[in-house]
Formats: C-alpha cells, structure tokens, sequence
C-alpha cells in the first residue's frame, strides 16, 4: 500500500481582491518507506501540498489518501509526524516531556511514555538531555527532539516543511546524516519540503520539482543511490553531481541534458 496518494488535487485561497490558485490538479504517490522531496520556487505550493497530506488544509478540488485512508481519517488515527522548520518546542516542558506529548495527550500510560522517550532519545543521541528545557539546547539539538516527538506514536509517514531551513551549514548537513540514519532504522516514509537542491539529492529516493504558482509538478528526478553507495562521502560522488545537475536543470525547465529527468511521471 503506497504511504501518499493524491490525485487531481487543486487549492484556491479566496481573498477580498481576487482568488490565488495556489495548486492545480497534482497527482502525486509516495510509496511506503520512500523519501520524496519537493522543490520549487517560493510560493510555488509545496508547503500547501504537504499541508493537504496532513489534512492541516481541504483541498478544494481532489483527493488525498494516506495508506488508503482519506487525510482526515489518518489525521485522527495518528498515521503520520510532522515536523517544521521551526521546532514548536513548548519551553516550560523538559526535551522528555516534549517528546512525550503527542502521546499524553492521546492517553498513553507514564510507564510506556517514558519508555517511548527513552527509545527515541537514544534514536537522536540526546538522551542525557533528556531533563533540559529547550532553551538549554542549540538549534540543531531542538530540531533532533522535534523529530523524536514526530516519531512519538511510530508513524509509517513523516511530514517535513523545511526542518533545516533555520540552521547554519554545518549543523544542517549534521543532521541530514542523521535524518537518513533514523529513516533507515524506522522505515518511515518522507515527504520533505525544501529549496536546497543538494539537500533535497542527499535525502531523497525522487525529487519532485513543482512549477511557480499555480504550483503543478513539472518533472521527477529519480536519485541515483545505488551509484552513490560506498562512497566515502556521498556529496563528492559523480552521481550526487548528476542528480543534482538534474534537478537544477529541471527547476530551470531544460529538459534532456541530465540523467534522471523523467517529465511529470510521479510514480
């Protein structure tokens, strides 16, 4: 069973002067355990896309399903986490208590909350901060325990709206590595919003490249990972290069020149 399906899915925001349509009939499926970025130009939907996968937003045209259910469904049934770029952390909580939340908030007994945080925040390497407020933490290390807290209820589907964007480079690529590592120890499938072509090669199985507003997606590039494997770095591999070369000239709508490129095919 795919993790995303969507299908024809349309947004009009109505304003007083005129309406903005902001997505127009996007098919789009993620399959289970995929990583699949979106990149675009500002304004081009993606965060209104993913919001539509978390049911956050209706479509005004189209459906949504996460693992066959409508997003409304799988809203209430805790199918996905959700993190965004900035942490959403509440201050007066300990990084634990943080992490607990979704699930206190859903009944979960004491005894198995604080297993659960246990577990995750060996997952992020932060458990020996695991009685620290937020504002103890820098902004990498508050980002780790928003992740945490998006895994709480062990979703199949994890939603990112640029959880990096806020970070400096080095911290940023840090925890890109760390990202890959805990998708591969959980399985989750991903969809990740961002505009760093070279984040969205590193991360992702396929990155869908969406057009300016109205937001349509105008390609599909297909990452290279099996021609990156054993790599000391995966970023100084020939087929980061070719993959990011890809995307860059798919974003710039010059089709043919790079492998990869597949039109609008999503699946």
């Amino acid at each position: 069973m795919n993790a995303v399906e969507v299908r024809g899915a349309t947004k009009v925001f109505s304003t007083r002067r005129a309406e903005v349509r902001a997505l127009d009939a996007v098919d789009l499926t993620v399959a289970d355990g995929e990583f699949v970025s979106l990149i675009g130009p500002s304004g081009c939907g993606k965060s209104t896309l993913l919001r539509l996968i978390a049911d956050l937003d209706a479509p005004t045209a189209g459906e949504v399903d996460v693992f066959g259910m409508a997003a409304r469904k799988a809203r209430l049934e805790h199918a996905y986490g959700i993190a965004f770029q900035q942490s959403g952390l509440l201050p007066w909580r300990t990084v634990r208590q943080n992490v607990e939340l979704p699930l206190q908030l859903h009944g979960t007994a004491a005894a198995a909350r604080r297993a659960r945080s246990t577990e995750l925040l060996d997952l992020v390497g932060l458990a020996e901060f695991a009685e620290q407020h937020p504002d103890q933490l820098s902004g990498g290390m508050q980002q780790r325990v928003a992740i945490a807290r998006a895994l709480a209820e062990h979703p199949r589907l994890l939603l990112m709206d640029e959880p990096f964007g806020a970070l400096d480079e080095m911290t940023r690529e840090r925890l890109q590595g760390e990202l890959r590592r805990i998708v591969g120890e959980t399985g989750a499938a991903v969809v990740f919003v961002t505009h760093s072509i070279p984040e969205a090669v590193y991360l992702s199985d396929r990155v869908v490249v969406m057009s300016p507003r109205p937001g349509r997606i105008t390609d599909v590039v297909d990452v290279e990972r099996r021609a990156m494997d054993g790599a000391d770095d995966i970023r100084e591999a020939d087929a980061f290069f070719a993959s990011v070369t890809a995307v860059r000239e798919a974003l710039h709508g010059r089709e043919g020149a790079a492998p990869g490129a597949r039109g609008v095919e999503t699946r």
